[in-house]
């Protein structure tokens, strides 16, 4: 039968050809040797062709998107150990028996934890800490003040990692028990959490895919502090340990082309594939580590492969024909998990009985080769391929590493664990799996040490052997890891008043969009002598929709490579202009890697000792909505700066529609402890917020104020005349609500509170003078800067009442004596405005754009919705008419006017 490929055009085709003679002549020789020698040597030669083409002539070829199943790395060019293997081996004995041993004891107490992880990654974690991942405290290998290298921690190791802060006496037997019990204090969180422990975890990666997000984005941001000048920490490796399993997140692939088009060779990813994720296998058909290794050479990656252990070796010597090679290529995963399981008989027949040559291999075998093999022998299990994979990592230049590491989910806790489908749920050992556990690894651990049945932990003494060796290892390496440092950093300068004075006299006749506003306002700041270095513009793509395109020529888009080509609009004073010391990062249409880039300098201040001022301006509706996770992560890294969402609002922007109308973010923002969430309406308001947030984060934080937030701020396109600042409001924006423009009326008609947010104050107060000069009742406008912290406040009043103190909530201090009901609008759903109700004494409705978007005009949209100032006007009336204080027809008749 012809194939159907071979029949296809080349691009070849289309290049000139000067020798076709010499081209056929090359092709009959392959023809002959696969013909002669059959296709898989033949294959082998042109690997082997190729190689040399790339190695030694140094031609620029495309490169194979994968190697055979094999180790990178061969035994005999395996460096030579950098320590001793057997103190290593007890070390790391001990650190499993007690991470084992820690879940296990909390088991009783119902809170779980994870076994199976750690014990398939020791190795990959122990030959790290012992030989490469340098800490922070100077010493060795790392000088005073240095960052040290940065370590994301798969989340289900943490356990393992806990068992070594303990041999190296950061944690104590309490802490161990306490692992999963934190509501008392002294507690280990779940996972890695640097909100919970502050001192201990630097980056939270639980939440899986945004650990390997973040670590791109991390190591890209050291470049971004070197090439800016801010700190020299070239010498900063970002090291990211994922599962298999994990790698299915599209966030852990999204910014793979990234990493490589940027030569970040101080990134390494340890992905270790035990085949497994949490309820089954990862390629249960199919070879992870195959699909892995194509997909990062097929975006730049240098990967090296380390597959089997030494054990494997006198296998591939016997295999003369490459059978060996091509049945490890084609057995799926699954597969090679149930070998884990089987007998030496099972895997003879089944592995080695599918193929003649192998079979005859295998009668040169003993049963105990073969199952230490398929049982035991991987090469993520055995230190000096490790430490092999690890050398070559740092080693490599010009591009980033993934070391694709294979082990065994369960290693060393017993045939009841290693390799089941469910051992991610398996919670416990039981007495004997621990004792056989003990044997096997060989640990000083007596019968009687088990104590009512209860397994002991284990220690060899604080000036045994193996502690002082782990600690001399740590010192020469920079101290202690994994480590979070807050460095002592003086706060930052106030910037000068006038850039904030700016907006008090208003705009006049000009109508100016707040989102306008802020740009301005940033603009201004980053000219600061003291700070201005300091901030951080982050865009995704999305800078000449916000204004932002003057920034260009000033401030530079960061670029490693600089500007390699002439700007097309080079010849304009806002041309686009890229420089390797660029300060803005504009990362294209990514709102993720954009909050990674956010998270990496929200925390440089715990991470580098550099504080530095992020402002991330987006899309409001694609902020929240699509990385809210993100912005937990954020939460949790304790990371600080200011996240706007611009063009604000179910709304305002008009045309855009449905996918475009933002009328929940503040809801979700709501939701996250760290995010002080502000929808100011003016321009003054938002100068006075980024104050006040300077201060907080950045500045001279009061006593009573948590300076690890970040703040949330909604900004509009519409542009409108910005008022001049009242006298006295500045506590009243911070806190969430003042009095804007008060009502004109006679003392004894009827009278209403309208409380209003963002660009729904301009409803609010053209609603006032309809109601004053058509219906004859007085309006009170009252901006409502934040919903969210005046809930907040309320909440904590209550609090306060609960331990006997007495506290009013700050809401009703406001609007204390306010005459009439309150009415509040946003250009949100109901839901926004809703939050504050039950602290409101006086008779409370709303307005909002619930539901979903959709495109037309603004008046439209807000007739639609039910907020425009006739809307608010007969909302009012009617709110009046249930009092008895208008009559009710007057609610028909404005109805009727106003063409509803």
């Amino acid at each position: 039968m012809t194939d159907p490929v071979a029949m296809l055009p080349s691009e070849l085709d289309q290049l000139p050809d000067r020798d076709t003679e010499e081209t056929a002549e090359w092709a009959a020789s392959l023809d002959a040797v696969t013909k002669a020698a059959g296709p898989h040597r033949a294959a082998y030669l042109m690997r082997r062709t190729l190689q040399h083409a790339e190695g030694v002539a140094g031609l620029d070829l495309p490169k194979l998107l994968e190697t055979d199943h094999v180790n990178t790395i061969p035994t005999a060019a395996e460096p030579l150990p950098a320590g001793d293997e057997e103190m290593e081996r007890r070390i790391t004995a001990w650190n499993r028996w007690n991470a084992a041993a820690m879940v296990t004891r909390g088991s009783r107490h119902g809170v779980g934890g994870h076994i199976a992880t750690f014990a398939s990654a020791a190795w990959l974690y122990e030959t790290g800490f012992n030989h490469f991942f340098r800490g922070k405290e100077g010493g060795g290998t790392s000088e005073a003040g240095d960052s040290g290298d940065q370590l994301y921690i798969q989340g289900h190791a943490a356990p393992g990692i806990y068992a070594r802060a303990f041999l190296d006496g950061r944690l104590t037997e309490a802490h161990l028990d306490n692992f999963r019990r934190e509501a008392g204090g002294g507690g280990l969180p779940s996972y890695p959490h640097p909100r919970r422990l502050p001192w201990l975890w630097e980056f939270p990666t639980v939440s899986m895919g945004l650990g390997p997000l973040s670590a791109i984005y991390q190591a890209r941001f050291n470049r971004y502090l070197t090439s800016r000048r801010i700190k020299d920490v070239s010498a900063s490796h970002v090291w990211a340990f994922l599962g298999d399993g994990e790698m299915d997140e599209p966030e852990s692939t999204a910014a793979l082309a990234l990493a490589a088009r940027e030569g970040l060779d101080n990134l390494t990813f340890v992905v270790n594939c035990n085949l497994q994720r949490l309820d089954g296998p990862v390629r249960a058909n199919f070879k992870i580590v195959q699909e892995l290794e194509a997909q990062f050479r097929g975006a730049g990656w240098n990967v090296v492969k380390t597959l089997w252990g030494n054990a494997w070796d006198e296998l591939f010597r016997l295999d003369t024909t490459g059978a060996l090679v091509r049945r490890l290529r084609e057995v799926p995963d699954a597969q090679v998990q149930t070998y884990q399981t089987r007998d030496a008989a099972y895997i003879r027949e089944d592995f080695f009985g599918k193929d003649p040559a192998l079979a005859e291999m295998a009668k040169l075998l003993s049963d105990d080769r073969i199952l230490e093999c398929f049982h035991l022998s991987r090469g993520g299990h055995e230190p000096r391929k490790v430490y092999a994979a690890y050398k070559a990592a740092v080693e490599f230049k010009g591009a980033p590493t993934v070391i694709l590491a294979q082990t065994v989910k369960g290693h060393t806790l017993g045939q009841g664990f290693a390799s089941k489908n469910a051992n991610h749920q398996m919670k416990k050992l039981t007495v004997d799996e621990f004792k056989a556990m003990r044997d096997l690894l060989d640990l000083p651990i007596g019968d009687g040490d088990f104590a009512d049945g209860r397994v002991p932990y284990g220690h060899p003494g604080a000036d045994s052997p193996e502690v002082r060796y782990l600690k001399e290892r740590r010192a020469a390496l920079g101290g202690p890891a994994p480590a979070r440092r807050v460095h002592p950093v003086a706060p930052l300068p106030a910037p000068a008043e006038k850039a904030f004075a700016a907006f008090d006299k208003g705009s006049g006749n000009q109508s100016v969009a707040t989102t306008m506003a802020f740009v301005r306002l940033v603009k201004d700041l980053i000219r600061d002598k003291e700070t201005g270095r300091r901030w951080v513009p982050i865009v995704p793509d999305e800078a000449r929709t916000f204004g932002m395109e003057s920034l260009f020529p000033s401030l530079g888009i960061y670029s490693p490579k600089g500007q390699t080509y002439e700007p097309v609009d080079r010849d304009q004073l806002m041309y686009y202009r890229e420089a390797e010391n660029g300060q803005i990062l504009n990362e294209g249409i990514t709102e993720a890697g954009s909050m990674a880039d956010f998270i990496a300098a929200a925390s440089s201040y715990a991470t580098h000792g550099e504080t530095m001022i992020p402002f991330y301006i987006f899309y409001s509706m694609f902020g929240w909505q699509r990385t809210a996770d993100q912005m937990w992560q954020l939460a949790d890294q304790l990371g600080r700066g200011f996240l706007v969402g611009a063009t604000a609002g179910r709304t305002t922007l008009t045309g855009e529609g449905l996918q475009h109308a933002d009328g929940h973010s503040p809801v979700i923002a709501a939701t996250n402890p760290a995010a002080l969430s502000y929808d100011p309406a003016f321009a003054y308001e938002v100068a006075a917020i980024v104050k006040d947030g300077l201060r907080r984060m950045f500045g001279e934080a009061r006593p009573d104020e948590d300076p690890d937030v970040f703040y949330y701020l909604t900004v509009y396109n519409e542009p409108m005349p910005q008022p001049a600042k009242p006298e006295g409001v500045d506590e009243g924006i911070v806190r969430g609500l003042y009095r804007f423009r008060a009502g004109e009326g006679t003392a004894d008609g009827p009278r209403i509170q309208l409380l209003a947010s963002g660009t729904a104050i301009h409803w609010a107060l053209e609603a006032q003078r309809l109601l004053a000069a058509e219906w004859g009742v007085t309006a009170d406008v009252w901006s409502a800067t934040s919903w969210t912290e005046l809930r907040r406040d309320a909440l904590e009043a209550d609090e306060a009442l609960l331990r006997g103190e007495s506290r009013v909530p700050y809401v009703r201090q406001a609007l204390e004596g306010a005459e009439g009901p309150v009415l509040a609008v946003s250009d949100y759903m109901r839901q926004v405005p809703d939050q504050i109700a039950q602290w409101v004494e006086q008779d409370w409705s709303s307005l909002g754009a619930d539901g979903f978007g959709l495109s037309d005009t603004r008046e439209a949209a807000r007739r639609h919705f039910g907020v425009d100032a006739q809307s608010v006007v007969v909302a009012a009336l009617a709110q009046l008419a249930r009092r008895g204080e208008v009559p009710a027809s007057a609610v028909k008749e404005a109805r009727e006017r106003y063409g509803f």
